[in-house]
């Protein structure tokens, strides 16, 4: 995962939902752009139960 992103579960959420909001059309898109392993992005985040809502392109 990139380095350069938040390690803790609950920072990484809003720096996530954030880049989303602003910036990408999708998950997928994002991952790409900012090298991000998806998979591992998405388990991390439900950890604390949060899962990747496509409709509203944000973890909810």
């Amino acid at each position: 995962m990139n380095e350069n992103i938040p390690k803790d579960p609950v920072l990484l959420l809003s720096y996530v939902n954030l880049k989303l909001r602003d910036y990408y059309p999708n998950l997928d898109e994002m991952c790409k752009a900012l090298d991000i392993d998806s998979k591992a992005l998405t388990q991390k985040l439900s950890a604390i139960d949060y899962t990747y809502d496509p409709d509203t392109n944000q973890f909810i």
